[in-house]
């Protein structure tokens, strides 16, 4: 009797999961037909979307590759003297909408000044400082050498304060050789104590590197000596 009644026990815990298996199983059914198109769309999206992705950042990464590659090309033919063949390159990466868009057209303004050039070269200067959508390293470094070759010209001390302004800032990387450009602004101007102040200014900057931390000490024992 005793080995029945396990017996009995045993399938019934047997009959109880198998209906629970099929309770289950019969919900799920039950979802899959509510539910069953939604999830395969989900899972479509997921996968295009992924792929998508993968696609596009494969297809960039080759875009990019191209775009360095054009403007390695383009600074080669400049190096050779091939002038005409470099300029074409640069000025299409220049529309190219890219990083190197910004680069090419810096590499245009070089490109002018070697050509004697120097008032087109300064109009895409200005182009790239006063363009809003351009690199912020880019726009420095133009501001930077637009500043300097109008050290040259007649352009007036105010406006070349205004230029230099935005990098005078203690925390801008440039500050110290935006300074040293004001200081040579002042020497222009004839005014030796701004000049002074000028270059120990760049002196007391910690990131200044030793050689224009040592053109501005130069500066500095000519103007003294000079007192």
């Amino acid at each position: 009797m005793k080995k029945k009644a396990i017996d009995d026990v045993l399938k019934e815990d047997a009959l109880m999961r198998e209906a629970a298996v099929d309770a289950k199983n019969e919900k799920l059914q039950n979802l899959w037909d509510k539910y069953g198109m939604y999830i395969i769309i989900a899972v479509a999206l997921i996968l295009t979307v992924t792929v998508s992705f993968e696609t596009f950042k494969a297809w960039k990464n080759k875009k990019d590759q191209e775009l360095s590659n054009a403007y390695a090309v383009a600074v080669s033919l400049q190096s050779q003297g091939k002038y005409n063949e470099s300029l074409d390159i640069l000025q299409n990466l220049a529309k190219s909408g890219s990083i190197y868009s910004d680069i090419a057209r810096l590499q245009i303004a070089n490109f002018l000044f070697d050509q004697n050039k120097d008032k087109e070269a300064m109009e895409t200067l200005s182009a790239l400082v006063e363009d809003d959508d351009v690199n912020p390293q880019i726009r420095e470094i133009s501001i930077v050498k637009l500043a300097s070759y109008k050290l040259d010209t007649d352009t007036s001390s105010e406006d070349i304060r205004d230029l230099l302004s935005p990098l005078t800032v203690e925390t801008s990387s440039w500050a110290p050789v935006a300074h040293e450009l004001l200081a040579m602004l002042a020497i222009r101007d004839g005014d030796i104590d701004t000049a002074k102040a000028e270059y120990e200014k760049v002196i007391s900057f910690t990131n200044v590197q030793d050689g224009l931390k040592n053109r501005a000490q130069d500066m500095l024992s000519i103007i003294n000596s000079q007192k």
